[in-house]
């Protein structure tokens, strides 16, 4: 069976954790969904319009975090870790049934969720993928932050920079494949903050489930966590994870090469919405076996998986 057909997780997985900023103890189950149906949280905490679907038209909240809402008012937030997870999986189709308002924030990356889901396979369906094409170079600029996207061949690069005043955080790039370079890194990376600026972001009553457990936090000259960093580009690493996670809420996989310098959860949403705002940005092509070389299979994650 192809790589390039729809797939879902084999069976259901559950989750469970403190979430970051409103500090509640949440449970997920990620469960197989059907062919075409996308990936859909399901609030099962509410009994009546508790369907919310990532997309980037229904993001109602960037700071920190990505929120979606439905046409009802009902939310889920800190979706972006999750979401990178299944887009680096490949995943095309998953009900995540959630009993709070936010995803649990686990260990601060996607780790613990793309173990979980490589240890219990993946259900490959007899429909092919669909991926977004991107035929125009489209840029979003807030002061001198950018980010664009412009067409490529048959890849999804991502390529960021970080700057920082701090000295360990400091000024940091790196360049992925998406679909080809082996993601660990990206994965591992958690989530990250200064310590003085914790008071601040507690006063907007944000980070209450935050600690050294599920965040890295940098202060002055030194790591808080005492086991220091999982890779050299940590900081970097994450913000291409958040971004990866983002830019899943078009909807499908994506060929385009991203460039993006200080950005974040709005400017990624910024850059879709803007893209997706003219039809002559992109199309949405189905893959049919063999009419795509292999360049989007990642090819170290099936090594994994073998």
């Amino acid at each position: 069976m192809s790589y390039l057909n729809q797939k879902t997780v084999n069976s259901p997985l559950k989750f469970s954790g403190i979430s970051l900023h409103s500090g509640k103890f949440t449970n997920i189950t990620i469960n197989p969904a059907e062919p075409n149906t996308g990936i859909l949280f399901k609030r099962v905490d509410l009994k009546e319009n508790n369907i919310v679907v990532p997309n980037f038209a229904h993001v109602s909240n960037t700071s920190l975090n990505t929120t979606i809402e439905n046409n009802y008012g009902v939310k889920v937030s800190t979706i972006e870790h999750l979401m990178g997870a299944l887009f680096g999986l490949g995943i095309d189709n998953a009900l995540i049934e959630i009993d709070n308002e936010e995803v649990p924030i686990l260990d601060g990356s996607a780790k613990l969720y793309v173990e979980k889901i490589i240890l219990s396979g993946f259900k490959t369906s007899e429909v092919p993928i669909k991926i977004i094409k991107i035929l125009k170079k489209i840029e979003f600029k807030d002061k001198d932050r950018f980010i664009y996207i412009e067409p490529t061949t048959l890849n999804l690069n991502i390529n960021f920079e970080l700057r920082y005043n701090n000295k360990i955080i400091g000024n940091q790039k790196n360049t992925v494949k998406v679909y080809e370079d082996n993601l660990e890194d990206i994965f591992n990376s958690r989530t990250f903050c200064l310590f003085e600026d914790i008071e601040m972001i507690k006063k907007n009553g944000l980070v209450k489930g935050g600690s050294l457990e599920n965040a890295i936090v940098v202060k002055n000259e030194k790591i808080l966590n005492e086991e220091g960093l999982r890779n050299d580009k940590e900081f970097v690493n994450h913000k291409i994870l958040d971004c990866i996670g983002d830019l899943f809420t078009s909807g499908y996989r994506i060929i385009g090469n991203v460039v993006c310098s200080q950005g974040g959860h709005y400017m990624t949403n910024q850059l879709l919405r803007k893209v997706f705002k003219n039809k002559e940005n992109f199309s949405i092509i189905e893959i049919k076996q063999k009419n795509l070389p292999h360049t989007l299979i990642n090819k170290s994650l099936l090594k994994s998986i073998a």
